[in-house]
């Protein structure tokens, strides 16, 4: 029998859960917002960021990553946040929120301002481990997602799809929308094969993600 290509993520063993689990398990902290290249952060620990369309659930995943409340903040508005969020996760990595992306609102020069800083941050950041994209397993992955792929592969930048509101599907929808993910991912030489599925209402996925991030090095 032939493995589908990017396959769900496993639940993790007892040893990796619980090296996720302490990890988390430590201080979650607002460092800065960011809105140039020269106001980074030191690159001088392990980084992982998270990116994602507008109203894809991005600050409601963090939020469950580090079991925190309202530690990553949403806007009800596309476009209305441009800094990149640097969030400590105890003393040896940082998070990091990207804006959302899919501007229906936000000024031209605004977008092209914000687009030409995620590229210097994503092709220049020599800490940058991977990239977490979350597609809304609702819709599956749209244009406006394989633009930032596709920015991803020029940068050489790993990065791992992450399906959010996973809960507000059913099983057999949720395989349609799969096999499109697979698809689309297969066009794109940085993703990861493997794809995370999460409900951060739920916590589905969470333990995964956890153990995932905590084996990065």
């Amino acid at each position: 029998m032939t493995s589908l290509p990017f396959p769900l993520a496993e639940e993790p063993e007892e040893d990796a859960r619980e090296a996720g689990r302490l990890l988390f398990a430590g201080p979650s902290e607002f460092l800065k917002g960011v809105v140039a290249m020269d106001g980074m952060p030191p690159a001088d620990r392990v980084e992982v960021c998270f990116a994602g369309r507008s109203n894809v659930g991005k600050s409601s995943l963090i939020n469950a990553l580090t079991g925190t409340k309202a530690l990553a903040r949403a806007s009800n508005t596309p476009g209305r946040t441009q800094e990149i969020n640097f969030f400590t996760q105890g003393p040896d990595l940082y998070l990091v929120d990207l804006p959302g992306y899919g501007f229906a609102n936000a000024p031209v020069a605004v977008v092209e301002k914000w687009q030409r800083l995620l590229k210097s941050y994503l092709s220049g950041r020599p800490s940058l481990r991977r990239v977490f994209v979350l597609i809304d397993a609702r819709h599956g992955v749209k244009k406006v997602d394989e633009e930032i792929l596709s920015l991803l592969d020029k940068s050489a930048v790993t990065f791992q799809a992450v399906l959010t509101k996973s809960d507000k599907m059913k099983t057999k929808d949720l395989e349609k929308v799969l096999e499109q993910v697979r698809g689309a991912l297969s066009r794109h030489p940085a993703a990861f094969p493997e794809i995370v599925m999460t409900s951060s209402e739920k916590g589905e996925g969470i333990a995964v993600l956890r153990s995932i991030i905590a084996s990065i090095d």
